[in-house]
């Protein structure tokens, strides 16, 4: 499957696969770091990013990594990362969001004089 496909992405996606760019992390820490790179604009409800993770990994987006984390005699943390697919389909995000940035700038810039 292409990865165009699947485009646009929705923006708790993006965000998700954004996070996972850098490397593995569980769900908390997705969920803080989304938080942060939407600088507070996306605050994601645990079922909201769990619905989201579920979604992303049946796409074949991400991935859970074989073993997990135990937090402080917690519950054992379940890790995800990006695959090869998903890294392709948030690139292709990203250089679809840099064209339709390119084309409305100068437009939004003949408007205001």
């Amino acid at each position: 499957m292409p990865p165009q496909s699947l485009l646009p992405l929705s923006e708790v996606s993006f965000y998700i696969l954004l996070s996972l760019a850098p490397g593995a992390k569980h769900g908390y820490a997705i969920l803080k770091d989304v938080e942060d790179l939407s600088r507070g604009g996306l605050r994601l409800s645990t079922s909201t990013l769990y619905d989201a993770l579920e979604r992303l990994l049946l796409q074949g987006l991400i991935e859970r990594v074989a073993e997990e984390i135990v937090q402080n005699e917690g519950r054992p943390r379940k890790i995800y990362r990006l695959n090869k697919l998903g890294r392709n389909l948030l690139a292709a995000e990203v250089s679809r969001l840099q064209t339709l940035l390119e084309v409305a700038a100068p437009r939004l810039r003949e408007t205001t004089r």
